[in-house]
């Protein structure tokens, strides 16, 4: 594995993990009053046009680490919906 895809990997390990607290936070809680719709919509929406991009490329980081973010993205969406 070349240092590109490295780094494309660590970068991306970085942004998806930024998400699990949220996540953890709205399960444990059960509690999404002031999580955004708006902000979780749109970046899952973002996170499925990566992904598709990461196809055309041919890029593991860009596929693999988007696709994780995208799950936990829409388990934020999905808590919103049942515990908004």
């Amino acid at each position: 594995m070349d240092n590109g895809n490295i780094l494309g990997f660590v970068a991306g390990a970085l942004t998806t993990f930024s998400l699990v607290p949220q996540a953890v936070k709205a399960w444990r809680s059960r509690h999404t009053k002031d999580v955004s719709m708006g902000m979780f919509a749109t970046l899952c929406a973002g996170l499925l046009c990566w992904t598709v991009y990461g196809f055309s490329i041919n890029s593991l980081p860009v596929i693999v680490t988007n696709i994780v973010s995208f799950i936990l993205g829409m388990i934020v969406v999905l808590l919103k919906i049942r515990y908004g």
